[in-house]
């Protein structure tokens, strides 16, 4: 049936946005009505593309560069991202401590909060000052892609065609920021991540240096998680919380570790599940495919599944 064949629309469609447009006095969580703007996820994906271009030069839109014009090219790109970056870090903090999205009345004004400008653009200055560290543990990430993986035959390969580096160069670029204090931000990229990878780091997680994630759709990294050096996961691996602790009333316990310890050179494979925050895999262990670990595993251990049995059927 063609749109224009139905009746009455021009008194439907107002209807419709009266209700609707009621919901805003009940539903205030879900809602931000005000002057002061959020965050805005459109500008911090921008953020991201301009820092891939940093991170891996030649490896994004611009091509063509070689040391006489590299100076040029990245200090135009870190000048537009710390202005971005500046920006979007002081509504983080803005929402994040005086201003409550359901009745922003004002009060939060950018123009008339210096100190939350100034600790924004502080905090963009010092995110940009850890880029070559990020580069640095960006290079050993992808080492660990091409030696990690047969089937990959060069860094740029890697660089170019691997969801797995991907998202662990977002969670590098998130990482940082959450240890300078950035509010939503940070969950924000590493969403934005997941729904492009299927891989779900959490910002907070604290990883080693020439980390693998091989294919990688369903891979879960908890908040606590710690991880060493050498390690790789496969696709589908979960590093979990067993419990959820609650206090008297009730409500969640937060800012206990909840998630395990992975310690140097561990291989997880696909759909293995490791849950808990005094669970600790140790070095040199390998967990197999789709095992339940909520308990310590020593060092040069491997945990398998027993061997199921098959049942062949003929015609």
């Amino acid at each position: 049936m063609s749109l224009l064949s139905i009746q009455n629309i021009e008194q439907d469609l107002p209807e419709i946005t009266r209700r609707l447009t009621e919901t805003c006095a009940d539903l205030k969580e879900i809602q931000h009505l005000g002057p002061c703007p959020m965050p805005t996820h459109r500008v911090v994906v921008e953020i991201l593309d301009d820092l891939f271009e940093v991170l891996y030069p030649g490896f994004g839109r611009r091509n063509n560069l070689h040391l006489g014009n590299i100076t040029y090219f990245m200090g135009e790109i870190l000048d537009r991202v710390f202005e971005k970056l500046a920006v979007q870090i002081t509504l983080s903090l803005c929402h994040t401590t005086e201003c409550q999205p359901q009745d922003c009345s004002g009060k939060c004004d950018l123009s008339s909060r210096s100190e939350v400008v100034r600790s924004g653009q502080e905090k963009a200055l010092a995110f940009l000052e850890r880029l070559p560290d990020i580069r640095a543990i960006l290079k050993t990430d992808v080492q660990a892609a091409y030696a990690g993986d047969p089937a990959c035959r060069s860094y740029a390969e890697a660089i170019f065609c691997y969801p797995g580096l991907k998202a662990v160069t977002v969670f590098r670029i998130a990482h940082e920021l959450h240890l300078l204090g950035v509010p939503l931000i940070p969950r924000m990229m590493t969403e934005w991540a997941h729904s492009l990878t299927g891989i779900d780091i959490h910002p907070g997680a604290a990883i080693g240096p020439y980390f693998f994630i091989d294919h990688g759709t369903g891979v879960v990294i908890g908040e606590t998680c710690e991880i060493g050096e050498w390690v790789k996961l496969y696709q589908g691996v979960t590093l979990g919380a067993l419990s959820f602790p609650t206090d008297e009333t009730g409500q969640l316990v937060r800012g206990q570790k909840r998630h395990p310890t992975i310690r140097d050179h561990v291989v997880i494979y696909a759909n293995a599940t490791v849950l808990g925050g005094e669970t600790v895999i140790g070095e040199n262990a390998v967990i197999g495919s789709s095992v339940w670990v909520t308990q310590s595993i020593a060092p040069n251990t491997t945990v398998l599944m027993e061997k199921p049995s098959l049942r062949m059927r003929g015609q």
